[in-house]
C-alpha cells in the first residue's frame, strides 16, 4: 500500500518550535522532489518548502529563516523543522511528492499545527 504518513504536528506557543516528519511506505521517494504544504483554515493551500533528490532546499519567503527542510534516503524520510513559530503559522501540514500545484503525486493524511 503506497502512502506517506505524517507525524510531530500538535500545540506550540509562539516562538516555539516543532518538527514534522513524513514517511513514506510502499515505495520510495529517494528521487522525488518532496515538498511541504499547508492549509490554514478558510485560506488556500500554501506551499511552504520542498527538497530535491540531492538535497537542494526551496523555501517560500513566508517561511524561509525559520523553517527547515531536510530528508533522509536511507530512511525513506522527510523532515521539517519549524521554529520561531507564530500564530499565523496555525493550519493542517501536509507533505506531498512532487512541486507545482496541480502536478503533486502522492499526499499524507495531515497533521495539525497550532500555535496559540
Amino acid at each position: 500500500h503506497v502512502q506517506l504518513v505524517e507525524s510531530g504536528g500538535g500545540l506550540v506557543q509562539p516562538g516555539g518550535s516543532l518538527k514534522l516528519s513524513c514517511v513514506a511506505s510502499g515505495f520510495s521517494f529517494n528521487y522525488d522532489y518532496i515538498s511541504w504544504v499547508r492549509q490554514a483554515p478558510g485560506k488556500a493551500q500554501e506551499w511552504l518548502a520542498g527538497i530535491n533528490s540531492e538535497h537542494k532546499a526551496d523555501y517560500a519567503d513566508s517561511v524561509n529563516g525559520r523553517f527547515t527542510i531536510s530528508r533522509d534516503n536511507i530512511k525513506n524520510m522527510v523532515y521539517l523543522q519549524m521554529n520561531s513559530l507564530k500564530p499565523e503559522d496555525t493550519a493542517v501540514y501536509y507533505c506531498a511528492t512532487g512541486r507545482w500545484f496541480g502536478y503533486f503525486g502522492y499526499w499524507a493524511q495531515g497533521t495539525q499545527v497550532t500555535v496559540s
